[in-house]
């Protein structure tokens, strides 16, 4: 049974990104005072009584939007719609009716589709009564509800799965891998999530640097397998960002990097690596990310270098991404998505590869032969490992049991985790290497 899609819908600022965050439990969408935060649809599926649900946040109708986004944010409401089995229209309880709430209205009485009726920032019961003037918009009693602190948060879900008539639906099927496209301003994002899911509708696209202010999940599927791609917001310097949202928005797609099993770090060809990238990349190798380098808009930079000559330049300019792979794409044209994601494919294999403590410790046996070219004796002697053991993956993680911890220094641990693989089935995703005193 498919999941059943709640839409929310309503105009800006009355509470509709806080209402889907205090139904899922958790922050999925950026709440901020400013009008039109949200512009892409922003989803989340929640459990109750073994029933889910797909909710569905959308930006402000009829938002006068600073970057002239608002038709294409009018778009995504109006695919919100055509695919929901139910409308939450939201309406703020301390406004009453104003004229964009008979616009909306007057254009869900078009649609043959349940709409139960939502007021807001209702924060107390003495303000009950106020709602009783929005049933002169034609959808009955309005429930009131507070996003804010709950009020009422489960009588709606109560009369959303009520409307719904389902007695139950099945658990939606957990995505084998997710992956996270990050990048600085304008280098490409949103169309490459578009090209990956098949949907150049999906997520909003535009010339202009900043349009995706959120982080959005995109579920799909593809050989019978549930995969989630999250476009993230564009990354600018600190000292740049313009406000809180920017702040937010840096924030966001931080997380995303770290709930992510894969990162498609997109590079912008038709520009020189900036300070930005630099600080992605390093924000991934510290987190011990399996990384794609996507070089996108290369027609636009393939006549004056050759795909050698610009994989030498990253090397160079992001050193501690060497071990990840490179694709070359022009994400307008949908060229060579499909080789990305047989490549994310196969970098996920190697990263949630478990390798036997047996085959390890032979790999180890070897690196201790070699150490003496690689390692500097000290008044404390040599660095010695008794033995290892992997004890995680994604990253693939490996605890090494040794005679002196302060022995292992950083370049010591680089040798070891390039000679692991040279040796073993990872050589393109990272190792994190542990070190534990043995216990004689």
């Amino acid at each position: 049974m498919a999941i059943p899609t709640i839409a929310i819908i309503g105009r800006p600022n009355v509470g509709k990104s806080s209402l889907l965050n205090a139904l899922a439990g958790k922050r999925i969408s950026i709440v901020e005072a400013t009008a039109g935060v949200t512009r892409d649809r922003v989803s989340a599926i929640i459990e109750r009584d073994d029933k889910y649900i797909e909710l569905i946040d959308t930006g402000g109708y009829g938002i006068v939007d600073s970057q002239q986004l608002s038709e294409h944010i009018e778009s995504q409401i109006h695919q919100a719609i055509a695919k929901a089995d139910i409308i939450l229209f939201v309406v703020d309880i301390r406004d009453g009716i104003v004229p964009l709430d008979k616009t909306i209205a007057q254009l869900l009485k078009k649609e043959n589709i349940k709409v139960i009726g939502v007021a807001n920032k209702a924060d107390s019961a003495k303000m009950f009564p106020a709602a009783g003037e929005f049933a002169r918009l034609g959808f009955g009693e309005f429930l009131c509800v507070s996003a804010t602190n709950n009020m009422n948060k489960s009588k709606l879900l109560e009369k959303v799965l009520d409307e719904l008539k389902v007695a139950t639906s099945e658990k939606p099927p957990t995505p084998i891998m997710k992956m996270a496209i990050v990048g600085k301003r304008n280098a490409g994002k949103s169309t490459l999530v578009n090209a990956i899911v098949g949907d150049d509708k999906r997520v909003i696209v535009s010339e202009i640097p900043g349009t995706t202010r959120d982080s959005v999940d995109v579920r799909f599927e593809k050989d019978g397998k549930t995969f989630v791609v999250i476009d993230t917001a564009g990354v600018r310097k600190k000292n740049k960002m313009a406000d809180s949202i920017e702040f937010y928005s840096f924030i966001r797609a931080s997380e995303s990097v770290r709930r992510a099993d894969i990162v498609m770090f997109l590079i912008d060809a038709a520009t020189p690596i900036s300070q930005v990238d630099k600080k992605l990349a390093k924000l991934i190798a510290e987190e011990y990310k399996s990384c794609i380098i996507v070089i996108n808009k290369w027609d636009l930079a393939k006549d004056t270098a050759s795909t050698e000559d610009y994989e030498d330049y990253l090397t160079k300019m992001l050193p501690g991404l060497r071990y990840a792979p490179i694709a070359f794409t022009t994400a307008t044209e949908s060229k060579n998505v499909q080789t990305i994601l047989d490549l994310a494919a196969e970098i996920f294999k190697q990263t949630t590869t478990q390798i036997a403590t047996p085959k390890l410790n032979k790999a180890f046996e070897i690196i201790k032969e070699e150490r003496a070219g690689s390692t500097k004796r000290n008044k404390a002697g040599w660095p010695k490992i008794y033995y290892a053991t992997q004890i995680g993956i994604n990253p693939v993680t490996i605890m090494m049991f040794v005679n002196k911890i302060h022995l292992f220094e950083e370049n010591y641990m680089r040798f070891i985790e390039g000679r692991l693989k040279s040796m073993l089935p990872m050589a393109e995703v990272p190792i994190k290497l542990l070190v534990k005193p043995h216990r004689k």
